[in-house]
């Protein structure tokens, strides 16, 4: 299975292929990306409440979120590790 070229927005729909395939380095690929982009979203909308400019208010505690993109932070560093050593390529997301 093919990657797309350089994408600069993924969104979740475009990791189905790679989440379905048989290939366990692709369905790794596809879990660290649909990852990332929740990741990015969710720092995305840390910044705009910190900067004022979050368009609605949060129905969570604004630290409960701040806690969530932290651990999720910490989870793509090992999935990052993890593809080093195992010599999968996620250097396109």
């Amino acid at each position: 299975m093919e990657l797309k070229e350089k994408v600069v927005n993924y969104e979740l729909t475009d990791t189905v292929d790679l989440m379905n395939s048989s290939d366990y380095k692709e369905r790794f690929q596809a879990e660290y990306l649909q990852t990332k982009i929740r990741y990015d979203n969710l720092h995305k909308m840390l910044v705009k409440y910190e900067a004022k400019t979050l368009d609605f208010e949060p129905r969570c505690p604004i630290d409960i979120l701040q806690m969530q993109a932290y651990y999720m932070g910490n989870y793509l560093k090992q999935l990052e590790i993890r593809a080093e050593i195992e010599n999968i390529d996620i250097s396109q997301f």
